[in-house]
């Protein structure tokens, strides 16, 4: 089952590193960073700033292991890592997805 890892960054630099590194790792098939302009709550006070947002997209199977190279690897001392079941997805882009991420036997 496909799986979507939603996560924030500080900057496209820090973001492109991550996610260059997860797929080379084969963790991911591919991820897609775009500009966000964040606010929350942050040591009770309201704060916002630029982030970049990336998605992940891999398969479920490999959560686990994603989320903790994930914890390794950002900067963020709370860093956002959702995981966003997929219902359905085609079946050439599934097919790819798990030619390019690791399969059972690799983990």
């Amino acid at each position: 089952m496909m799986a979507i890892v939603y996560t924030t960054l500080p900057d496209e630099g820090v973001a492109s590193e991550i996610c260059k590194q997860i797929v080379s790792e084969r963790l991911a098939g591919c991820c897609n960073i775009f500009k966000i302009k964040s606010i929350y709550t942050w040591q009770g006070n309201i704060e916002s700033g630029d982030e970049v947002g990336v998605i992940i997209k891999t398969k479920k199977s490999l959560y686990q292991r994603l989320k903790d190279r994930l914890k390794e690897l950002h900067p963020y001392k709370v860093p956002p890592i959702i995981l966003i079941d997929v219902a359905e997805i085609n079946e050439a882009y599934w097919k790819w997805l798990n030619e390019v991420t690791l399969d059972e036997m690799e983990r």
